[in-house]
């Protein structure tokens, strides 16, 4: 069951979404939230869309089945979105729709939502409360399911606002049970819970990732997408002995994380495009300083300001080629919240280990999409690897007092480093080129050497990097090619092709660079229908996949327009 809400900027739209989702995690249902606003300060059209089923499923659907109108443009911009008997929810004092407004059948549901919080002596911004208490009645719940989540969210103003709230939601859901007692065309089955979820997005997936890492400071101006780890570290980082620094802009968070990270913390930042390009000067300071960071890049749409608060995955490209000079990086992408968690580990142990930048590389569409995650995917025990991090039992350089940070003698191209402050540790670290201790140079051969060492590294990650997941079957007509957020739209897309007979698989990349080009050619070699998915304009992977291994993949499937991929609309281009 889908189930989408409209208004006005302010009136809680988003935070009702939320509400839902956690009511129905809770029960043991599983939900997909994601929301759309315009990049206003102030006013604009919100919409958030829950998605509630009994088993799990990978991504929205296009047809919507109750749609809540808090006012009535909201009737106006989603009516085409509307399935057969889509049940419409609205306010007789908006105006009232007709049949003839919609292109399929739908049941008109008209609620007094202005009358009802007026009664109870309410804020119009209430009217959400009351849609909440609709939506459970219209899908069958019972009503205490909602009423434990308003006292979670309004616990903190006091009993006052906690009754009022439950008490406008049970006027919505008894309204609905008084005067549409018959309707169960939405009634949702029975679900047996198995263990407690989070309802958690991308941001706040990575964010905990981070925290399980090891994270001790990140540095991070705010910017969207990105701002819901910024309120998850910023509203955690005393009781999790972290430091969180907001500085006055991107250059100055890099900086201060480099020189976290030179201190020997966990350290990362967080942006989007146009923060990631000041940025990027840093960038190739943390390449020559072979010094570990983690950089969350959540795309959104360009170039410039673009579309701020819309999704696109048109920063690949850059992320792989951002920063004058040569050096190593790994780039890994997620698809959903579990991910997000999962790679963020893995991430900060890589740029451990290997002493590069790493990026975890998201979109708006899963920065600010919720999931529900099972309690134990993000309560089992992490590997924490340092790398070649030494803290004693340190030697100088024959003849100096200096610790030779940059060996060149190392197999992976991977020297140890020390902690400033440790005995027979110290270092020079500048943006300059340097020789073994860091003293700058511009003598040829230790130019020459210094290069070697640092790209040597790639071959190292190479060996480590992972294949693309493989999902369907090898006898497949159709192959799917995808990175990143793309991934679920697909597998629920192959799910309907399958009831239409066509065998489909997906070859999905979550680690982009260093580009896996051996399991690569292995895996696409013997296809015979080659389709790339992406977010973007260009067909950033498919070009990647022809960098790599010669493989032109003709037929693209592109998306732009700032919205995620549906389902549908990838069998529809197919078939």
């Amino acid at each position: 069951m889908t189930w989408k809400i409209g208004g006005e900027a302010g009136f809680g739209i988003i935070s009702s979404g939320t509400m839902l989702a956690r009511a129905y995690s809770r029960a043991g249902y599983h939900i997909l939230v994601t929301n759309e606003y315009p990049s206003l300060i102030r006013g604009g059209h919100n919409v958030v869309t829950v998605r509630i089923a009994t088993e799990p499923f990978e991504s929205l659907n296009r047809d919507v089945h109750i749609l809540v109108a808090l006012n009535k443009e909201t009737i106006n911009l989603h009516k085409q979105e509307v399935a057969e008997g889509t049940l419409v929810v609205f306010d007789p004092k908006d105006g009232e729709p007709g049949a003839s407004d919609f292109p399929k059948k739908v049941v008109l549901v008209p609620v007094p939502f202005k009358d009802l919080v007026t009664q109870l002596h309410g804020e119009p911004v209430m009217r959400n409360t009351v849609a909440l208490g609709v939506t459970v009645a219209l899908i069958g719940s019972d009503f205490e399911m909602l009423a434990t989540v308003i006292r979670d969210q309004f616990r903190k103003k006091g009993d006052e606002i906690v009754n009022q709230n439950i008490a406008i939601a049970k006027a919505g859901y008894d309204h609905i049970k008084q005067t549409f007692g018959t309707e169960t065309s939405m009634y949702l089955s029975q679900v047996q819970k198995k263990e407690d979820q989070l309802v958690i997005n991308a941001s706040e997936a990575l964010g905990l990732g981070a925290v399980r890492a090891g994270l001790k400071f990140a540095a991070i101006y705010p910017m969207t997408p990105i701002n819901a780890l910024i309120g998850f570290l910023a509203d955690h980082a005393k009781s999790l002995g972290i430091v969180y620094k907001q500085p006055e802009d991107e250059i100055a968070g890099i900086n201060m994380a480099i020189g976290a990270s030179l201190a020997g913390v966990r350290s990362m930042v967080a942006t989007s495009g146009g923060g990631f390009a000041l940025m990027v000067e840093g960038l190739s300071l943390a390449g020559i300083v072979e010094v570990p960071l983690v950089i969350d890049l959540g795309m959104r749409v360009g170039p410039a300001t673009g579309m701020p608060t819309w999704t696109e995955q048109g920063e690949l490209q850059f992320a792989i080629h951002a920063g004058h000079g040569e050096f190593p990086r790994i780039i890994l992408a997620p698809s959903d919240a579990k991910e997000a968690y999962t790679l963020t580990i893995d991430a900060f142990n890589l740029a451990d280990r290997f002493q590069v930048p790493v990026f975890v590389l998201t979109d708006k569409y899963i920065n600010e999409s919720q999931w529900c995650v099972p309690k134990s995917y993000v309560t089992g025990e992490v590997v924490i690897d340092r790398g070649k991090l030494v803290k004693d039992g340190l030697v100088p350089l024959e003849g100096t007092s200096s610790f030779p940070r940059y060996r060149t003698d190392t197999e992976d191209g991977v020297s140890p480093r020390s902690v400033p402050g440790v005995a027979g540790g110290q270092y020079f670290a500048n943006s300059y080129e340097h020789n073994e201790e860091g003293h700058v140079t511009e003598d040829s051969a230790k130019r020459i050497a210094m290069v070697t060492k640092r790209m040597k590294k790639l071959a190292a990650i190479e060996k480590e990097a992972r294949p693309p997941t493989v999902f369907g079957e090898s006898d497949a007509e159709l192959t799917f090619v995808s990175w990143g957020s793309s991934r679920g739209p697909i597998l629920e897309a192959m799910k309907l092709l399958a009831k239409n007979g066509k065998k489909a698989r997906l070859i999905h990349y979550s680690w982009l660079y260093p580009f896996p080009s051996g399991e690569t050619m292995k895996l696409l070699s013997p296809a015979t229908r080659l389709i790339d998915v992406e977010q973007n304009a260009t067909g950033q992977l498919a070009a990647l996949i022809r960098e790599h291994t010669g493989i032109l993949i003709k037929e693209k499937m592109l998306k732009y327009d700032g919205r995620p991929f549906y389902p549908e609309e990838i069998v529809e281009k197919v078939i």
